[in-house]
């Protein structure tokens, strides 16, 4: 039975409250975590349902429903907050097939996207093939007019250009159409005269994205990139909220659904529509938040946050309680994202990568065989051998009550599948062969590990692991030691940790207004003028929240570089409105500063450039008490379920079981160890200690 079911006879709800709902949508599995009015938290999986993802949400809900003994229809009633992390944006990149896209941009301008500022993902390949394009050449369509970088109107916009140029875009059959003129973030006149005439010529286009509302800054290329994912991502992210919502309204749910965005906030979906591009990488982020609480409630605050799901492996890195977030040079799927956003790197290695030898050389992924049919051992007609197959082969996973007691694992076919696509291939026993591919996927783990890690100067063995996902629990104690970690957080509801962190993220607001001067040039009561707009529009995206004034915060930056750089860097403001032409020098001095510690080096007798403000504007949201439930049996003795033989490298251990879910806190284990909880298995290698917390985390040092 699995947590979400025998969580159904804790007693009735106050009427007050309701259950929170944070669901998280994987390439294998969708995950569920739901809290309770009395503070508990459930977690659940479904299998993901790549056609039509809110098939496999609806079910999860059911499931949730069913395990607090009510209807759907009851349970949806009772929800006050559903928080959604998709991966609709970044399967419309993967698969290419979002909406047909067209473009109206400044004449002269038309193939900047091809250029790509001269960035090659293989410099050493010259015939390396350019990236699919989202608006093709004739789709592209040149528009006379010109703004200067003040905003100043060199050249008026050619309506009947705009005219013609969407009659073409319409023939050649464009639902979105992306516009993009030159300097339209100091002034947006045109783009916002443009977005009128193409409803007056085309009232049934499907989107229209203005590069001033997605990426309020330059430079030119960067903004038309996003400008243009967002166009072309906008109408799945549409379609698929508006099936979503219209399914969750008719199950009973009334309240707003929130999307979880990039940058680490959630926003209902009617603001995210505008910026769809935001939701490219939002379920790894939700992970990172969750990681975040659970690490500062366990007194970790420099960490890597490591996610093993059924298809990616997904890394952060977070230091004083914060994840690293990337402000330039953000390449999604081979373009260009001109936004904020949480620095997680993914691999190709999760539960199903699959294990093939080529030329001599086994390899693992980045294939996935996914959740249908999945690895072998799932038996539901998956017939590559996966780092699944592996794990189970080698003891790791449990052959009956798998996956919350949904499923048995079929050992046989799993090794069958080894055997004929390594073991025979490379003239090894199976078991050599599954150890093989052990070595392999968790190498590659721990090598993205050193590339996110050493490219922000940390040093591994300063930091600790946070591991989450199915998988991650299983691969952490291999994993750590090979880096140099020695301690490994595993929060109970690991398996759901994605969905958890949509739960503990806040609302927020990201917005820049575009002011471009040397800082001696600044007009203070311009930046203040621009300061108190941005704290307006903030105030309006956060109203219908009905959030307190003590749950806001804002947070006011000013843009910054020298002058020549391409990217600028968010330089505090603490004064917000109250600045005056003397804290302009202290502003200077803070650049010269945070410069030298982000990058290296510093200029302090060159002048630096504004380049715009931005504001960050944060609305609390409740958090849950506790971030799992434990049980109350403090003698692991007394849980263990017996023992099998597990594979730790050399030779296989007998290894005692011990049942997760009713281990209390305080309780510990030493190593050679498995604690079972319903959807992951925690592995502690020989010689380590585990201990759980009161905090609900595992707790493991490395011998």
């Amino acid at each position: 039975m699995s947590e979400a079911t025998t969580a159904g006879s804790r007693g009735a709800e106050p009427p007050d409250r309701g259950f929170r709902v944070g669901i998280d949508v994987g390439g294998t599995f969708t995950d569920l975590i739901c809290v309770t009015p009395e503070g508990h938290v459930l977690l659940d999986k479904t299998p993901t349902t790549p056609d039509d993802q809110s098939v496999g949400v609806m079910t999860g809900v059911g499931q949730l429903a069913e395990g607090q003994q009510l209807s759907t229809e009851e349970f949806c009633a009772r929800v006050d907050a559903l928080v959604h992390g998709t991966t609709t944006a970044d399967n419309t990149m993967i698969e290419m097939d979002g909406a047909p896209t067209g473009l109206l941009v400044t004449e002269g301008h038309r193939d900047e996207i091809e250029l790509r500022r001269v960035h090659k993902e293989e410099i050493w390949d010259p015939s390396h093939p350019a990236p699919p394009p989202i608006a093709r050449r004739r789709a592209r369509i040149p528009i006379p007019e010109r703004m200067d970088f003040e905003g100043n109107i060199v050249l008026p916009l050619d309506e009947d250009a705009v005219r013609n140029g969407v009659h073409r875009l319409k023939k050649l059959g464009c639902t979105s159409i992306a516009v993009m003129f030159l300097h339209s973030f100091t002034n947006p006149v045109h783009e916002l005269r443009a977005r009128e005439i193409i409803l007056e010529e085309y009232p049934d286009v499907e989107h229209i994205s203005l590069s001033h509302e997605v990426m309020p800054r330059a430079p030119e290329f960067e903004r038309v990139s996003t400008t243009l994912v967002n166009a072309y991502v906008a109408p799945r992210i549409a379609a698929y909220t508006g099936r979503l919502t219209e399914k969750l309204r008719q199950a009973g749910y009334t309240n707003e659904m929130l999307l979880m965005q990039s940058t680490g906030g959630v926003m209902p979906p009617d603001y995210v529509a505008r910026r769809a591009v935001t939701l490219l990488g939002s379920g790894p982020t939700g992970g990172v938040m969750g990681a975040s609480v659970a690490a500062q409630r366990s007194g970790i605050s420099d960490f890597v946050a490591v996610d093993m799901g059924g298809t990616s492996y997904d890394v952060c890195l977070v230091r004083g309680g914060q994840p690293e977030i990337k402000t330039d040079w953000n390449w999604r799927y081979r373009y260009y994202i001109g936004i904020p956003m949480v620095d997680v790197q993914s691999v190709g290695a999760g539960g199903g990568s699959i294990a093939h030898v080529r030329q001599g050389a086994l390899l693992v992924g980045p294939e996935s065989a996914g959740s249908q049919p999945g690895p072998a051992c799932y038996g539901r007609g998956g017939i590559h051998a996966t780092v699944t197959d592996a794990d189970a082969v080698l003891g790791y996973l449990p052959v009956e009550n798998f996956a919350g007691g949904r499923m048995s694992l079929d050992v046989d076919a799993a090794r069958e599948a080894i055997q004929r696509d390594v073991a025979d291939p490379l003239h090894l026993d199976v078991i050599d062969a599954a150890w093989g591919i052990e070595r392999i996927v968790n190498a590659n783990m721990a090598n993205a590990v050193r590339k996110v890690v050493s490219s922000h100067g940390a040093d591994p063995r300063d930091l600790a692991m946070i591991a989450y996902g199915g998988n991650g629990a299983v691969h952490a104690w291999a994993q750590a030691p090979e880096l140099g970690i020695g301690r490994i957080l595993v929060p109970k509801a690991a398996p759901a940790f994605s969905a958890l962190g949509l739960l503990v993220a806040d609302y927020l607001v990201d917005v820049v207004r575009a002011y471009v001067v040397p800082l001696s040039q600044v007009d203070v009561a311009r930046m203040t003028t621009l300061m108190a707009e941005l704290l307006d529009e903030a105030r309006k995206e956060l109203e219908p929240a009905n959030l307190e004034p003590g749950q806001v915060s804002t947070e006011l930056y000013a843009q910054m570089c020298y002058p020549g750089q391409n990217f600028d860097m968010s330089v505090p403001v603490p004064e917000g409105t109250d600045l005056t032409e003397a804290g302009l020098l202290d502003l200077a001095g803070r650049f010269h500063a945070q410069h030298e510690a982000d990058r290296g080096f510093s200029f302090p007798a060159q002048q630096p450039l504004l380049r715009g403000i931005r504001l960050i504007a944060k609305g609390f949201t409740p958090k849950p008490p506790r971030l799992a439930e434990a049980g109350d049996v403090g003698d692991p003795d007394k849980v263990r379920k017996g023992a099998r033989p597990v594979h730790f490298g050399e030779r296989f251990v007998e290894t005692p079981i011990y049942d997760g879910p009713a281990l209390a806190p305080g309780s510990q284990i030493t190593g050679p160890a498995l604690v079972e909880e319903p959807f992951t298995v925690v592995v502690v290698a020989p010689g380590s200690e585990l201990t759980l917390d009161e905090h609900g985390n595992y707790d493991i040092r490395i011998s």
